[in-house]
């Protein structure tokens, strides 16, 4: 059985809107395919630690990835890691821009009532996970929105350039319209052109 791992962003969780709608997607058109989001905290060593274990504890192989934002990081993180197929929507590509954004400051989760401070060991977390070559850039899908608010997508079409690439102009950080690319990204992880 093959399992589909969405890993949402930054302060998100497995409610978010894509989230909901690759699991929903899934359950009605590909309920062979084990959907797996957890939730994960923006501590990024535990948030790393939890990722691994739910890849390793799979067979290898087995794994596909779609992450949005941060998650397209991690995404990126486990694909090279343990050469698996990725979607990345609009992801985060300099850790150290969150890093300066975050460090130190008072956090909400935009789902919930938690709230997070980050300190330089978790910073150090995150970016020890970068990823600054793809290996294996047939193992991508990369889907991005030139109206992206929060990151510049011009970074995502340079560091993911020989990758499979969307770029979409307008839009948005949350990726407009998402829904409509779920049965081609679904085709893509499952080892389709």
């Amino acid at each position: 059985m093959s399992s589909l791992l969405y890993i949402h962003g930054f302060l998100s969780s497995p409610a978010s809107a894509k989230a909901v709608q690759v699991r929903d997607w899934l359950a009605a058109q590909r309920p062979d395919v084990e959907y797996l989001c957890p939730f994960l905290t923006p501590y990024f060593d535990a948030a790393a630690a939890e990722l691994q274990r739910l890849v390793e504890d799979r067979p290898a192989g087995s794994v596909w990835l779609m992450g949005s934002s941060l998650g397209g990081y991690w995404a990126t993180w486990l694909a090279e890691r343990y050469d698996l197929r990725a979607v990345l929507i609009n992801p985060l590509v300099q850790p150290r821009r969150l890093r300066e954004e975050a460090l130190g400051v008072e956090l909400a989760n935009y789902h919930t009532d938690d709230v997070y401070v980050l300190d330089e060991r978790h910073a150090a977390a995150l970016e020890a996970a970068d990823t600054p070559v793809i290996r294996h850039p047939d193992n991508y899908w990369v889907l991005l929105q030139t109206g992206d608010e929060t990151l510049d997508y011009r970074l995502a079409v340079e560091k993911y350039r020989g990758c499979r690439l969307l770029v979409e102009e307008g839009g948005d950080h949350s990726f407009q319209g998402f829904e409509r690319h779920i049965p081609a990204a679904v085709d893509f992880l499952a080892g389709g052109a």
